[in-house]
């Protein structure tokens, strides 16, 4: 089934679409626009609505196009804006019309069945009424012309609210307005250029003064907002000025001022905060060096207020500059606070720390018993290391040189299930100041005196150290198995020192003891636990740990090492210390046994590895919460020592000039000074320094540990010094070096022995004498353990050669570990005299099996040096 579209519809009725949409909405077809389509049955029905509204319409109702209402509007402007108007659009659209609107006459002419003489006359009709409307609609167009430009040009103001009489004129006009609501006034749009420069105002005459233009009224809808004329100048549409404004502007214009106005009012003002003025504090805590902003922020005050305080007190300042302690006092006055400076606590001050936390242990109520520490101390030779390897079941004296200790040693003994911890001190006179500083740690001093030899002058420096250290002394009278043993003799020679027995009314313990034998050595520890018991020693071990340096090396494998005793807390694995001017964190530690352990408790020794440089015996170790503050710490401490180090330098002045001058004059003895401990270095530059020689004096350039390097070398050669090394060797390298550049090395095992050589040297009187000559050089590749026979080790020849009856030195990181003979060589199973370099061979050392893959031998023979 066919069916129409709208628009068609209206084509044959001869009505405009819009018209037949809404005819065909009211008839309930479902109509959208004039493109819809509807059947012939809605078609049908849809005509006759119009048909038979059709003789009302003729009668009653006369069409007026919209488009003749604007093209009198239009031509209205065009006469009142410029005196050529445009007709041309006019004509066309009004001839447009008049054939539609015939067009139009004729169908309902056709439709109704009459003649062509009634459309004529009705056509006739119509155009007397639409010239009348139009003259009416262009009179009423000029009259509102008129009025807006008198409103332009005088705008009226506004009438007062207290008249109360109204004129019969305003009333009887009421509705004349609502008439003219409706009637569409000028259109003020943007003129072209040509006219806007003709309207311009001349330059003498004086600028418009700015009024407010009232809102034209309301246009109605023309053409659905489309016309055909829509921007171009000088046309007719949209483009029409008056007093060269647009309409378009001005309505834009007073949208945005509206829309801004309305946006202002939502808005709320901000207001202004007013700084509340808070309370000025009771004391001003202050430190030197402070600025006004500084000030301002711990007083709520500005820093202008403040700066202008201090210009009125006189003195110039601005905001970032520093200000001195009288003037932050004056200014404190000023506001009527006191002030107060800040202390600081120097964390940095270690050993401060150390005796904090020393005082509030001893304070705190989780002391539980700690074991004693003992310091063996005695003359060389009275059998103190044999003592300990009595306690400790071992041979410690076996593998020392010379049978005396060079070194400060750590152990723990246990008896009746309770530890006791013994230091063992050197008895030579060279170590007085390690001997001191055992003294400093301890809590009781046991004195081992010979029965057979006495009271010697270590003896009597050992009871001075004990009692500056006020630490209670026990005797021990050792060597009772020989047979020259005189204790009584011994007995009275101690009593002159103030050490009076037991037996006799004093205070001193007496023991009689043989080391050697182990008789009563029982009864001496027995005397200790009870002599501990007495002085109720106890130690805190939940608190932080702090402790003492014994001694200090550097190892090759692990780096520094330090061993330390533990006094308060407890040190565990990880923890961040500060040792000396040295920092780092805990990596590794050792106890006298050789053990790891990972924590250490109060009263116990242990070896530590994690140190970032080797610290110096008597060095106080501390413990802090974090490693940046350990860092912080001992990085300071570094600061400060080097500083006080470049201090210690001394000027000439007119006191000393005379002195400084004398010193010119004598020679000094450039040494270079290596050992394998800490306290040995400290020992021998003590004692070097100390030789009294006319005219020459010793000068040690250099002193530190581990084995004997390049840099030594090069600066012994630049300074004309020699080397002397003490328990160490110099490396492969350095050794070529020196005999290159004509250093002179020394190695000393036993210390005495150096200080004899280089103070014989200094006096001219050194005697011709044996001097040991290295022959070879061997290192172990491995190692075979055999029964009745010990470790043999399968070595190569690096340099030299080696004897089946020279001197053999056991090197093992730098560090001399045993000095002995060959005891057989071989070369595949055969017995030799000799093997040369770039050879294998096989050979065991006498009385010593601790050999490992990696270690050093140094072949040597003893030969006559004649006098120089």
């Amino acid at each position: 089934m066919a069916k129409k579209r709208i628009y068609e519809i209206a084509k044959e009725v001869g009505v405009d679409n819009k018209v037949v949409v809404q005819k065909a909405k009211e008839l309930g077809f479902d109509v959208k626009n004039h493109m819809s389509s509807i059947d012939d049955a809605q078609v049908a029905k849809l005509k006759g609505s119009f048909q038979n509204s059709a003789p009302a319409e003729k009668n009653n109702k006369i069409k007026i196009s919209v488009s003749s209402i604007r093209k009198n509007e239009k031509k209205q402007e065009d006469n009142a804006g410029s005196k050529k108007p445009r007709r041309r659009n006019n004509k066309r659209r009004q001839n447009n019309d008049r054939n539609h609107k015939n067009r139009n006459d004729r169908d309902h002419s056709a439709n109704s069945g009459s003649g062509k003489p009634k459309a004529a006359a009705l056509l006739q009709q119509f155009k007397q009424k639409q010239r009348a409307e139009e003259g009416q609609l262009n009179r009423q167009a000029q009259k509102a012309k008129k009025e807006y430009h008198e409103q332009l040009k005088y705008p009226k103001k506004e009438q007062p609210v207290n008249n109360k009489k109204k004129t019969n004129k305003e009333s009887n006009n009421k509705k004349s307005e609502e008439v003219e609501k409706k009637v569409i006034g000028p259109k003020i749009l943007k003129p072209s250029p040509a006219r806007l420069k003709k309207n311009q105002p001349s330059t003498n005459e004086k600028p418009a003064v700015k009024v407010s233009i009232p809102e034209p009224p309301k246009e109605e809808k023309r053409n659905n907002g489309r016309g055909k004329n829509m921007g171009k100048p000088g046309h007719k549409g949209k483009n029409q000025f008056f007093n060269n404004h647009s309409e378009h502007s001005d309505r834009s214009e007073r949208k945005r001022h509206k829309n801004k106005k309305r946006k202002q009012e939502q808005k709320p003002k901000k207001q202004i905060t007013k700084r509340k003025e808070r309370p000025l504090p009771e004391t001003l805590v202050y430190e030197k060096g402070m600025n006004a902003q500084d000030i301002g922020k711990l007083i709520h005050r500005e820093p202008a207020e403040i700066v202008k305080k201090l210009f009125m007190l006189g003195v110039m300042t601005n905001q970032n500059r520093s200000l001195d302690k009288d003037t932050i006092e004056l200014l404190a006055a000023e506001y009527g606070i006191n002030a107060k400076q800040k202390v600081h606590e120097d964390i940095s001050d270690i050993d401060t720390l150390y005796n904090k936390r020393m005082e509030a242990s001893k304070k705190s109520k989780n002391q539980v018993k700690r074991p004693p520490v003992v310091t063996i101390m005695g003359h060389v030779d009275h059998g103190k290391t044999t003592l300990l390897d009595r306690l400790r079941h071992t041979h410690v004296s076996a593998h020392e040189a010379g049978g005396i200790t060079q070194k400060i040693g750590a152990y723990q003994v246990r008896l009746d299930d309770r530890l006791i911890t013994f230091l063992d001190t050197p008895g030579h006179a060279a170590f007085s100041n390690m001997r001191a500083r055992g003294a400093e740690i301890t809590d009781i001093v046991v004195l081992v005196v010979a029965a057979d030899d006495g009271v010697m002058p270590q003896t009597v420096e050992a009871i001075d150290h004990a009692k500056s250290a006020n630490v209670p002394i026990i005797v021990a009278i050792n060597k009772m198995d020989k047979p020259g043993a005189n204790p009584q003799h011994v007995t009275e020679e101690l009593m002159k020192y103030n050490l009076i027995p037991e037996d006799y009314g004093g205070d001193t313990i007496f023991v009689n003891i043989s080391a050697k034998t182990g008789q009563n050595v029982d009864d001496l520890l027995q005397m200790i636990l009870l002599q501990a018991d007495m002085m109720e020693l106890k130690a805190n071990p939940t608190e932080m740990a702090i402790g003492t340096v014994i001694e200090a090396r550097l190892s090759r494998g692990r780096g520094p090492a330090a061993d330390v005793l533990i006094q308060q807390g407890t040190l565990n694995i990880g923890d961040p210390i500060v040792v000396g001017d040295t920092f780092g964190r805990v990596r590794t530690m050792t106890n006298d046994r050789g053990r790891q352990v990972k924590k250490a408790t109060p009263s116990e020794p242990v070896e530590i590895t994690g140190l970032n440089d080797v610290p110096e015996s008597a060095d106080k170790l501390v413990e802090f919460k974090d490693e940046k503050t350990a860092r912080s710490v001992g990085e300071a401490r570094a600061q400060q020592a080097l500083q006080k180090s470049r201090e210690n330098v001394q000027h000439v002045t007119l006191d000393n000039l005379f002195d400084t001058m004398k010193k010119e004059n004598m020679k000094e003895v450039d040494i270079v000074l290596k050992a394998d401990v800490q306290g040995s270095v400290e020992a021998l530059q003590q004692s070097l320094e100390k030789i009294e020689v006319e005219g020459v004096r010793v000068n040690i350039i250099h002193s530190g540990v581990g084995a004997i390097n390049e840099s030594d070398v090069t600066l012994a050669g630049a300074s004309n010094a020699f080397i002397i090394g003490f328990n160490v060797r110099p490396t492969a390298t350095a050794k070529s070096q020196a005999e290159t550049e004509g250093v002179d090395i020394r190695l000393y095992s036993i210390i005495y022995k150096a200080i004899d050589d280089v103070t014989a040297a200094m006096k001219g009187m050194l005697e011709p004498t044996y001097e040991e000559k290295v022959i070879g050089n061997l290192t172990v590749r491995e190692t075979w353990k055999v029964s009745k026979v010990g470790t043999i080790a399968g070595s190569f020849v690096d340099k030299g050669l080696v004897k089946n009856d020279a001197k053999i030195r056991v090197i093992r990181d730098g560090i001399v570990k045993y000095d002995g003979e060959i005891a057989s060589l071989k070369r595949f199973k055969d017995d030799v005299k000799e093997v040369k370099q770039g050879n294998d061979c096989g050979l065991t050392i006498k009385d010593y099996n601790d050999i490992k893959v990696g270690d050093e031998f140094e072949v040597y023979e003893m030969q006559q040096v004649e006098p120089k």
